[in-house]
């Protein structure tokens, strides 16, 4: 067993604002060299195939959440990931959200 801290250089923290819901999309461009779990994740990005949120990322590999934040942030920092924009009108009107609220409760 390899130790979290030593998978991410000994960085406790991510430099960015990477959730475990956040979406990350392979991006073009630099392709240096990266680390063991940094090509892992890298891996996980086929051609074709669109973006992964952080969470899937370390279930894939059966990585701590945690420690996959790092290294994707690392790989946004280097231009190996990216966090595509939310479309501004992408946003589901407030009244359709309050109905499904109501719907779920009712489930309950």
């Amino acid at each position: 067993m390899v130790r979290p801290y030593v998978r991410t250089g000994g960085r406790v923290r991510p430099d960015r604002d990477v959730r475990l819901e956040s979406v990350v999309v392979a991006a073009p461009g630099p392709a240096g060299e990266l680390g063991p779990d940094a090509r892992r994740v890298m891996g996980l990005f086929a051609v074709g195939r669109g973006g992964l949120a952080v969470a899937d990322i370390a279930a894939a590999l059966r990585l701590p959440p945690s420690t996959v934040r790092i290294i994707v942030s690392s790989l946004m920092d280097s231009g190996h990931l990216a966090a595509p924009a939310p479309a501004a009108g992408d946003r589901p009107r407030n009244d359709i959200l309050q109905k499904v609220l109501d719907g779920l409760r009712e489930l309950v």
